[in-house]
């Protein structure tokens, strides 16, 4: 006969009422033998098994465990209703919630096996309820490593608790922002690259990012994917060489080196961290970032003679793609639609042209109509040059598109990047309305 462990709340509450009591691979009762008493049974047996015993008075018995009699007499039991039936004692089911949790951490550390993995993945947030483990939202003390943290003129505190996220530096962004709500007065917080550590805790990274000591001097962070205009900015602001100076030094793009045919320095000012020697003139600064750009095309073997038409596309890339995966299939998407002399209509592309605000999901009718020499819903191949810098993943993937014969993409899912890709029309169009549904649903969420 299979012996049947009584259970507790503490067990039910870790892995479901439903969970079986009896091991995986045990053998249920053979035809020859009684069935089982239930529960109430045994407690009802153990009853009379204390009634009949007369335990000397100041003493209590607890049973360690309650024997199954060989043949229960089922006939015979009392007519009781089920609040008749008596209580364990209270230290028992202390005892019995206490061998549960020495089970979960012997389980956890992985005193049986690989069952330890499997019993956390399952049953991770009834282990952490009852066992008392909930996951803080904040790391402690000061961290360790590096991490360079860039703040843009216009950041927002939450902006800000999303950039210490995701450069490892906060381990929640409510952990930061949160922070900044329980705060007196509003922090300042100036525009710059900000050296900090990883997992350092909420109150050390918002010190860290107010003391002056910490904002590396002279030294410009330019992101993937912004605009020469974009550049000149970022540049003006980490330097302090006059905007003017700036606009002045790139006017004549071949000084640099670049194509005479190219319309402007756009995409030619690649996307790094930079830290500029105090004397550098705008000039100086200004090839630096050129010099890095044909680094960049040369790296991924790129012709001379094709480095502009080279850096147009993965411009494109860099604008429409989200993820480093993606960039190799929108790559393929331009290579198939100018092989089927189909106008790219790219959207990045229409925005450019129009001065429009970059990134928006959804382009103006004027925008997409208007005819200039960037948009791709107007005018057939190529736009005229680059619409922002690419970085050497997207320079990588328009030497490289991935194989594939996909004619349209759309990003579904703007939280999380997720892209489609499609051969034909109807699905494209079915993945527009899969997008127009998201936005439904998240408003707020850059649509």
């Amino acid at each position: 006969m299979t012996e049947q462990t009584p259970r507790d709340d503490a067990f039910d509450a870790i892995f479901g009422s439903d969970a079986p009591d009896t091991p995986a691979g045990s053998e249920s009762a053979s035809a020859g033998n009684p069935p089982p008493m239930s529960r109430r049974e045994a407690r009802e047996q153990a009853e009379r098994a204390r009634a009949s015993a007369a335990p000397k008075p100041g003493t209590e018995t607890v049973p360690d465990a309650v024997e199954e009699p060989a043949d229960p007499p089922v006939q015979d039991r009392p007519a009781r209703r089920a609040t008749d039936a008596p209580d364990y004692p209270p230290r028992e089911k202390r005892k019995r919630t206490g061998w549960i949790a020495a089970l979960v951490v012997l389980v956890l550390v992985g005193g049986i096996g690989g069952g330890g993995l499997y019993v956390w993945n399952t049953f991770e947030p009834q282990i952490r309820k009852v066992m008392g483990w909930q996951e803080p939202i904040d790391y402690e003390g000061s961290g360790s490593g590096e991490a360079m943290v860039f703040i843009s003129a216009g950041d927002t505190g939450i902006d800000i608790a999303r950039t210490l996220k995701n450069r490892g530096v906060t381990k929640t962004t409510d952990a930061f922002y949160e922070l900044l709500l329980t705060q007196g007065s509003e922090p300042v917080f100036h525009p710059g690259v900000y050296k900090l550590a990883k997992k350092m805790s909420a109150q050390t990274a918002l010190d860290a990012l107010l003391d002056p000591a910490n904002k590396v001097e002279r030294t410009v962070l330019i992101r993937e994917g912004i605009t020469g205009a974009e550049i000149l900015a970022e540049i003006s602001a980490g330097t302090e060489i006059p905007l003017e100076e700036l606009q002045a030094a790139v006017a004549d793009p071949t000084a640099y080196g670049i194509p005479a045919t190219a319309p402007s320095i756009e995409g030619w000012l690649f996307p790094a961290l930079y830290t500029f020697d105090p004397d550098l003139s705008a000039q100086d600064v200004i090839q630096v970032l050129v010099d890095r750009s044909i680094q960049s095309l040369d790296d991924a073997g790129v012709p001379v003679e094709d480095r502009e038409r080279i850096l147009t596309i993965a411009s494109i890339i860099q604008r429409e793609a989200r993820h480093d995966e993606d960039f190799y299939k929108v790559s393929r998407v331009i290579s198939n639609r100018l092989a089927a002399n189909m106008n790219l209509e790219m959207d990045s592309t229409a925005q450019y042209g129009e001065n429009a605000e970059p990134g928006t999901v959804w382009s103006t009718k004027e925008a997409l109509e208007s005819d200039n020499p960037w948009n791709t819903y107007v005018r057939p191949g190529l736009p005229v040059g680059p619409i922002a810098s690419p970085g050497d993943a997207a320079i990588a993937a328009a030497m490289a598109p991935a194989e594939g014969s996909w004619l349209f993409f759309v990003t579904v899912n703007l939280e999380t990047g997720e892209t489609v890709f499609t051969n034909t029309l109807a699905e494209h169009d079915a993945a527009v309305k899969q997008l127009r549904a998201w936005c439904k649903a998240n408003p707020d969420k850059g649509c």
